[in-house]
């Protein structure tokens, strides 16, 4: 408490003890007591209540005093761990951030890459499958289309084999099981349009 508190507490003290003494001085009722036997008593109450209330503010402000920096003291060492560990978290956030912007790049590069890929290796197969058409229709035309529909499922589910090895490889390397799977569907839905 600050000094002028201290003075405020003790002459409202004071105030709310003479009350009753003015009080019954001024009543004059029934007991006749000396004026200067009430003044006296309460002159030494009043002195007694500033002396205790001296010794207790003495020595009941230091602690408190020092109570109150030490848990100023802790609030602002708190207050700077906090700063620091939202500083470290925005700069691993930056960091996953950037990591998350990289992995998509790389994502992106490795689709292109298997769908060309695939789009090559497809033009092999259907170049393949064409001699062989040819060959065939030229040896028999009776056995041409079943050795046709024959070689065409053969060459779509080697095509598809070879293609789903080579997305699993490439995929287990870089891409989800999730993106994988999306990845084969799709080419097998392309394969399968172009028949």
């Amino acid at each position: 408490m600050k000094p002028r508190n201290v003075l405020r507490v003790a002459a409202l003290s004071l105030a709310l003890m003479a009350l009753p003494v003015l009080a019954m001085a001024a009543s004059g009722g029934g007991h006749q007591v000396d004026s200067g036997v009430l003044i006296k008593d309460f002159i030494w109450r009043c002195i007694n209540f500033a002396i205790m209330a001296g010794l207790i503010g003495y020595f009941a402000i230091k602690p408190i005093r020092n109570g109150l920096q030490g848990r100023r003291a802790e609030i602002e060492k708190s207050l700077r761990d906090a700063a620091t560990a939202r500083d470290a978290a925005e700069a691993k956030a930056r960091a996953y951030q950037d990591k998350l912007a990289r992995a998509a790049a790389e994502i992106e590069t490795i689709y292109a890459a298997i769908r060309r890929e695939g789009e090559l290796e497809r033009d092999k197969i259907l170049a393949s499958a064409r001699e062989m058409a040819a060959k065939i229709e030229l040896e028999a035309d009776a056995k041409a289309a079943t050795a046709v529909a024959r070689a065409r499922a053969e060459l779509r589910a080697e095509a598809a084999r070879l293609a789903v090895e080579l997305a699993e490889e490439l995929l287990a390397k870089n891409v989800t099981a999730a993106d994988q799977k999306r990845l084969v569907d799709e080419y097998m839905q392309k394969v399968g349009e172009l028949h």
